[in-house]
């Protein structure tokens, strides 16, 4: 039995707020997924209904290490004696790594843990046999796209592991998503964030046929301009498709020789803690990899001789 215990977090990068996930895994034994943020109430949540269920917490696993879905692991830790599992690259307290690549037995009960580089280098996606269950953590959430931001992500790991998901995991049901409602129809939902993915390179390469643009010069081509506030997540996912462009010489950028307007540094650059609580921007920036500035605009052109199709491929001029 899965029960989702979700954290009280909402806001514009975590949706409804984080979802924790309650495992029974037999002989009364508990594994939380994703214990959240640093909230103390959401811990007395978790450690509730686990009680409510007659289970003692005897592990913690987590997806990834951003901090809305790992700061109350050392909490829930210190509180119910329970050991926190997370990938070898995660650095969260005293963490062990997980067995990745190999099944993963809490109580009775046995999870595939699976490598699934590509929201971050860090991320873990695990699977339980029995109830054809994944829980994606961020990879794939219940509502809207994940973010594949740089330098914590890549876009084509990503693309890596969601074709890695459809393939392996084609009798799915059930996806336990780090954000967001649960997905009823788990292989329906990983080929669409696939052909997501498709379609906005796609875009990018369509707005670049009518010459070099920036970064901002393609936000404002592809993306809605009531959604401008979310410009700066869009940016970085833009930079994240043409860094992968890139390195493949699909695409080339030079430098542009001015400084960048105010409205581009907004959308390159953003202080969002100047717009949200030090916790949320925590949270933003982690996820957007603001982190990161970028010191100079870039403009990005099609690498020479050669365009691209309606399909999104490229072929000779």
């Amino acid at each position: 039995m899965v029960t989702l215990v979700r954290a009280p977090n909402p806001s514009a990068m975590t949706l409804s707020g984080t979802n924790s996930y309650l495992l029974d895994c037999g002989e009364g034994e508990g594994l939380v997924i994703d214990p959240g943020p640093a909230i103390t109430r959401h811990v007395e949540a978790l450690i509730a209904t686990a009680d409510s269920q007659g289970l003692a917490i005897r592990a913690i696993a987590l997806t990834h290490g951003h901090p809305d879905h790992v700061s109350a692991a050392p909490e829930l830790s210190e509180a119910t004696g329970a050991p926190i599992y997370a990938h070898p690259l995660t650095t969260v307290g005293h963490a062990h790594d997980l067995p990745l690549e190999h099944a993963w037995r809490v109580g009775a009960t046995a999870l595939r843990v699976i490598d699934a580089p590509g929201h971050t280098f860090d991320h873990a996606v695990f699977y339980l046999p029995q109830e054809r269950s994944l829980f994606t953590g961020d990879t794939i959430l219940g509502e809207g796209t994940s973010v594949v931001a740089p330098p914590g992500g890549a876009m084509r790991p990503y693309e890596n592991t969601l074709r890695r998901l459809a393939e392996e995991f084609a009798d799915a049901r059930v996806i336990y998503c780090g954000h967001g409602p649960i997905v009823g129809d788990a292989p329906h939902k990983i080929r669409e964030y696939i052909e997501h993915r498709r379609m906005r390179e796609r875009q990018i390469l369509t707005a670049l046929r009518d010459g070099p643009l920036t970064i901002p010069d393609i936000v404002r081509r592809v993306y809605d301009p009531e959604r401008s506030v979310l410009w700066p997540a869009m940016a970085r996912q833009i930079l994240a498709h043409l860094i992968a462009l890139e390195d493949e010489g699909r695409v080339a950028a030079r430098a542009v020789d001015r400084a960048m307007t105010a409205d581009e540094m907004a959308i390159l650059n953003p202080r969002f803690e100047a717009l949200a609580g030090p916790e949320e921007a925590a949270v933003i920036a982690a996820e957007l990899g603001t982190e990161m500035r970028l010191q100079k605009l870039l403009s990005y052109r099609l690498h020479g001789g050669i365009v691209s199709c309606a399909d999104g491929s490229l072929s000779p001029a």
